[in-house]
């Protein structure tokens, strides 16, 4: 037969082994969640900079780009002021133009001429409004300087003159 004091030790004995048993799976279960929760942060910490990155090539040349905004607008003005009819110039600085416009369209450039589109508060300056014939009611009816996107975002906001 069995001794119960012996049985009552053993039982004794077994307690505080299922006591340290569950402190071990609690701690285990704490280190897994914090092992998740870590690699979570990493893996956010990843898209983060791979976003920066991303960004930091579509917006490398802006202020490079920024600063032919002005070539653009004399480009496009002598184009106007030489007219319509051919001539060696003429032809000679329209190619140019078409040439620099095509190397900023590659690096992300958009041009804005809004004439007869709607008036977007986020890609046009309203300088006047005026009656214009033919032209809706809150649509753009002249087009002083052109605008630009660089891959989406406004550059310089076209200036216009918006029908009344």
């Amino acid at each position: 037969m069995q001794d119960p004091i012996q049985d009552v030790n053993d039982v004794a004995g077994e307690m505080p082994q299922d006591d340290e048993l569950e402190a071990l799976r609690g701690e285990l279960e704490q280190l897994k969640a914090q092992s998740l929760l870590e690699r979570a942060d990493l893996e956010n910490q990843r898209k983060r900079i791979a976003r920066e990155i991303d960004n930091a090539r579509k917006f490398a040349n802006e202020r490079l780009l920024g600063d032919l905004l002005p070539v653009f607008d004399s480009l496009d003005a002598g184009l106007a002021a030489a007219g319509s009819e051919p001539s060696p110039l003429r032809d000679g600085l329209e190619m140019t133009f078409k040439q620099l416009l095509k190397v900023a369209g590659e690096n992300g450039l958009v041009v804005l001429d809004p004439t007869g589109e709607a008036f977007n508060p986020e890609h046009h300056q309203a300088i006047s409004q005026m009656q214009a014939p033919g032209v809706a009611a809150d649509h753009v009816a002249q087009v002083f300087q052109k605008g630009y996107l660089l891959n989406g975002r406004l550059l310089r906001p076209a200036l216009v003159v918006v029908a009344s």
